[in-house]
């Protein structure tokens, strides 16, 4: 008399697939958060330069803006711009560095890219002497500090010397910069000192402050940058360091070119994006050298620019960063990344868990009626003295029917299958 319960058997499946969607949905879920890139580390490597250095005031900087986020930013002195360069071509363990804007080439550096130029360097050419020459030829008889080897300085000081027609090979061309050159230069074991660094650095500063050394007016700064096209022509007006006492008594003329932060190819886009919005806070104001918000920006072309620079300058910071302290606006975008296609999998699913609810809830009702047309079938066909064994399974469905639970939702409906078993039982003792 029993049969299977196609409706039962039906519903066991549908939750059996619903249970499985999930669980690949959870599963997509950990695949997709593993397969991600990792969180952004919390130690970074720069090459910077040497004490006394731009590079290294503004380095220190950078260290205190990253520390504030909870990334410990490791200083790596250096002799200067082609140290830097060279040491994070061919050291993976180096994440960061300053360099001289012009000296690099991308088919020599394809593991670097460039977060733009960050702040102006002018060529400061200091010496002891009057203030009549100003051609570079002049300095030929003359002791020239040009910078250690490996420095930004040497290379650039080499170049325009070079251009102006005194020999680099000269014994008189010292390779020592610094503060080591600075204080030759006021002991006067030197004539010439040739620094190239921002008007921030400490070394910088305090020449520029001293009332016994003279900035080189150069002439033909035109003439130099249109041989030198990553070279750009600066101006200090007459009276900039003392108005009282007018110095400089007229307006310099200098050289210079632009600091740019390098970063290998593979350093987290998140320190990036830090990155530059520090850069930003740092390099930004208003400068003798550059009006506000001028830099950073992208002025060297010798090494592609980073994917999240480019993003950071057409649009700013990303957009959780704006909102959120760094650590969180990470984490809330590497679970947007790893949920965006596990919803993709669980919205079909929740449009259609509804339904199968409901058909769970009905089916809890709806499983006898199958039956019940079954017994209602046999008293139909059979004599009233077989009726006994059908009307007590009949008082069976009845019994299971007053004992379901279902929601309120659903009762009308068990109401109606109570109706419905009433209405057998009255096939089987028909009205006189």
């Amino acid at each position: 008399m029993d049969r299977p319960d196609a409706r039962a058997i039906f519903g066991a499946r549908a939750w059996l697939l619903l249970i499985a969607a999930i669980a690949c949905a959870a599963g997509l879920f950990v695949l997709v958060f593993g397969s991600i890139r990792p969180a952004p580390p919390t130690r970074v490597t720069m090459l910077t330069g040497a004490d006394g250095g731009a590079y290294r005031h503004f380095a220190e900087r950078y260290r205190s803006a990253l520390q504030a986020q909870g990334i410990e930013l490791v200083l790596i002195p250096s002799s200067g711009s082609v140290e830097n360069l060279r040491r994070i071509k061919t050291d993976a363990d180096i994440d960061l560095a300053l360099i001289q804007g012009g000296i690099a080439n991308e088919p020599e550096s394809s593991d670097l890219v460039q977060l733009g130029s960050m702040f102006p360097e002018p060529l400061w050419i200091f010496h002891r002497g009057g203030d009549d020459a100003r051609r570079l030829d002049a300095l030929a008889e003359q002791r020239i500090a040009i910078g250690p080897p490996g420095s930004g300085t040497q290379l650039m000081a080499l170049q325009i010397l070079g251009a102006s027609g005194i020999a680099i090979d000269s014994g008189r061309l010292l390779a020592v910069g610094g503060n080591e050159a600075a204080q030759m230069l006021r002991d006067g074991n030197i004539d010439v000192a040739l620094f190239v660094s921002a008007i921030q650095g400490p070394t910088v500063k305090a020449l520029l402050a001293d009332r016994k050394l003279r900035l080189f007016d150069l002439e033909l700064v035109e003439a130099y940058k249109a041989r030198f096209h990553h070279l750009d022509v600066l101006e200090m007006p007459a009276g900039t360091l003392d108005l009282v006492d007018l110095r400089p008594v007229r307006r310099i003329h200098l050289l210079g070119t632009s600091a740019v932060l390098v970063a290998r190819r593979d350093l987290h886009p998140a320190v990036v994006s830090l990155l530059m919005q520090i850069g930003r806070d740092i390099h930004g104001d208003e400068d003798l050298f550059q009006a506000r918000g001028e830099y950073p920006s992208v002025r060297d072309s010798g090494l592609p620019l980073s994917a999240q620079a480019r993003r950071f300058y057409d649009s700013g910071p990303p957009f959780l960063q704006r909102y959120l302290p760094f650590w969180l606006a990470v984490m809330v975008d590497r679970l947007l990344v790893a949920l965006l296609p596990t919803l993709a999998l669980l919205i079909p699913l929740l449009r259609i868990a509804p339904p199968i609810y409901a058909w769970r809830m009905r089916a809890r009702i709806y499983r006898w009626y199958g039956e019940l047309k079954f017994l209602e079938a046999q008293i139909r066909s059979r004599p009233a003295t077989e009726h006994s064994a059908l009307l007590e399974r009949l008082n069976e469905i009845e019994e299971a029917a007053n004992r379901a639970k279902v929601p309120l939702a659903y009762a009308n409906e068990l109401y109606t299958l109570r109706e419905h078993v009433a209405l057998v039982r009255r096939e089987a003792h028909p009205a006189p």
